[in-house]
């Protein structure tokens, strides 16, 4: 069957406004989401967003889904490609360290921001952030634990994954308010170094 040009029309005006509403989430926050802006600057009618969302709350709740989409291709994917194990460990962090370095969101890392914006607060909205968030730090948990089962490392599984996600959330920080890439280089040393 066809698809209506109608609908894929409105698929595509989705996904450009939600890379958009992306971009701005990661520099101004969830909370400097507004159908209005995002309108303006795409130049679309706001009553042709409005009517893709329907609320600021939905809004946010796609861009998170779109956000993690695109972590997602960027950071996970490609260590799946991988060797189990430590190969794939050390993917990981490399590739959300590139992700970062190289703003695919303009405010650095999607969630670290995000989850900065939301950590304190409750609703639909924190939610989404933190299984978005959840969902990655326990993907690096199950790489340490299967470098450890695989022999690669002699590690508290737990323990290495928080260092790792720690030393990558420091990195991404760091660079975000400070400029250049000292961060990632020496984030890029300390892993090195515990993953040795």
């Amino acid at each position: 069957m066809p698809v209506d040009g109608r609908v894929a029309r409105g698929d595509a005006t989705r996904r450009l406004v939600l890379r958009r509403a992306a971009d701005v989430a990661s520099v101004d926050g969830l909370d400097g989401l507004s159908l209005g802006r995002l309108a303006t600057e795409l130049e679309l009618s706001k009553s042709g967003v409005f009517a893709l969302f329907g609320s600021k709350e939905e809004l946010q709740l796609a861009t998170i889904e779109a956000a993690f989409g695109i972590f997602e291709a960027h950071v996970v994917t490609p260590s799946l490609d991988v060797p189990a194990g430590l190969p794939r460990l050390r993917a990981i962090c490399e590739n959300w360290l590139e992700y970062s370095e190289k703003r695919i969101f303009p405010g650095g890392c999607f969630f670290f921001n995000v989850g900065a914006e939301f950590d304190a607060r409750s609703g639909r909205v924190h939610d989404a952030v933190a299984a978005a968030s959840g969902s990655f730090a326990g993907f690096i948990r199950e790489t340490c634990s299967e470098a450890v089962s695989l022999g690669h490392l002699d590690a508290d599984p737990e323990v290495l994954a928080f260092e790792l996600h720690a030393l990558g959330r420091a990195a991404n920080a760091d660079a975000v308010l400070n400029g250049g890439t000292q961060a990632y280089a020496l984030a890029r040393r300390a892993i090195g170094a515990r993953l040795s």
